[in-house]
């Protein structure tokens, strides 16, 4: 192995939590052909997040030292539903709104991946199949290797369904590596048993079994559980500046550490304040999938709010009627930002509501339409609406 190999080796897996078999990867590499490497995503959403990027970004580095990429949109597995980490069956997904879904991420995936050194596949190509093949794929694996699975065998023993359905997903899996002779595949932790049962189903169909790294998986917003547009923890590559920039603010300080090693993949500088790094983190990020513009622009927006308190420059405008001279406050902000009217009323004896900066005391909610005309409504930190009366 000459040393360039054994370095490229080293930075591909330096960040990954497991890169097997024990070095498998450097001896790909000291074949001195541009290797496969493969990332399945399932398009159940549509939008790339943040936490997607650890793994896309990885990719992004294979494509550098001269790999193709091919990238699997699991327009069937979808339907499946990945069940890794779940305690429960996936509801299934309109095809429409799953077509859709894979469009988007087509779009976004390139946010980060080089097209040029990208091959695109959807997995309908292939498990659109008969049912002869698909019998032959059912024969590679048993039902106890299966159950080997940390949530398969977790629901298996509290009694918890699992479909036929979810056991084939796995099998379906590790079917793109065959089809797409895939010498690599990466994805999250929560994937090794996918990625290892997929080798044992390439050399089931007499293909080369491919490599793996599994990548750290990034948590969300709120610091504890995984980034995840369900949980609305997440922040997605294609939001506004200003979106993006008070997401990332809202951190906590103790995930700060593992953003800042998967998405900057380094630390702090640690002359900062834990605020300090904080911006930093946001300001480069922003800037990464926007412009340094735009980053200036999204911090200037941030502190308009959160520091000066003040409205910011443009705020959309909410047209409202009045037939009886009065709007009742709590029907107005459930047109305004899609309240109920008990939250509308919560938000308001909580001091969160205000008109022209006036905080809204609770009472009367009755106010008359000359009183809201042009009247800026602010509710919480972040929402804000400029009335006028049609």
């Amino acid at each position: 192995m000459t040393d360039r190999v054994a370095e490229d080796a080293r930075f591909l897996a330096r960040n990954a939590v497991d890169a097997l078999p024990e070095g498998a990867l450097a001896h790909q590499l000291g074949e001195g052909r541009p290797l496969r490497v493969k990332l399945g995503i399932d398009p159940t959403a549509p939008d790339i997040h943040l936490g997607h990027t650890v793994v896309l970004r990885k990719l992004r580095e294979f494509q550098d030292l001269g790999h193709t990429v091919v990238l699997i949109v699991g327009d069937y597995t979808a339907r499946v539903g990945d069940p890794s980490g779940r305690s429960s069956t996936r509801p299934q997904l309109d095809p429409a709104q799953i077509d859709a879904n894979a469009e988007t991420f087509r779009r976004q995936a390139f946010t980060v991946l080089d097209p040029e050194h990208t091959e695109l596949r959807r997995n309908g190509e292939w498990l659109d199949m008969g049912m002869e093949e698909l019998f032959r794929l059912a024969r590679t694996a048993t039902v106890a290797q299966l159950l080997e699975r940390d949530d398969f065998a977790r629901r298996y023993a509290t009694g918890r369904p699992i479909s036929v359905l979810e056991l084939l997903y796995p099998l379906l899996q590790g079917y793109d590596s065959v089809q797409v002779r895939a010498d690599v595949e990466l994805g999250g932790t929560d994937q090794k048993f996918n990625l290892l049962l997929a080798r044992a189903i390439q050399q089931a169909y007499g293909v080369a079994p491919q490599s793996i790294l599994t990548l750290p998986i990034l948590p969300g917003t709120d610091g504890e559980r995984r980034m995840s547009k369900s949980l609305d923890n997440y922040v997605g590559v294609t939001e506004r500046p200003d979106e993006m920039f008070g997401k990332l603010m809202r951190v906590p300080d103790s995930a700060m550490p593992v953003y800042y090693e998967l998405l900057l993949e380094g630390p702090p500088d640690p002359g900062l304040t834990p605020v300090e790094a904080k911006r930093a983190m946001a300001r480069e990020l922003t800037e990464r999938f926007h412009d340094p513009d735009a980053a200036t622009g999204a911090e200037a927006h941030f502190d308009r709010l959160h520091v000066q308190r003040m409205a910011p420059e443009e705020v959309e405008e909410l047209t409202f009627s009045a037939p009886d001279g009065a709007v009742h406050l709590p029907r107005l902000m459930g047109e305004a930002f899609g309240l109920s009217r008990s939250e509308s009323r919560r938000l308001i004896d909580q001091g969160g509501v205000r008109l022209d900066g006036e905080p809204v005391a609770g009472g009367n909610l009755d106010i008359a339409s000359e009183r809201l005309d042009g009247a800026l409504l602010q509710v919480g930190k972040r929402r804000f609406r400029r009335l006028r009366l049609a």
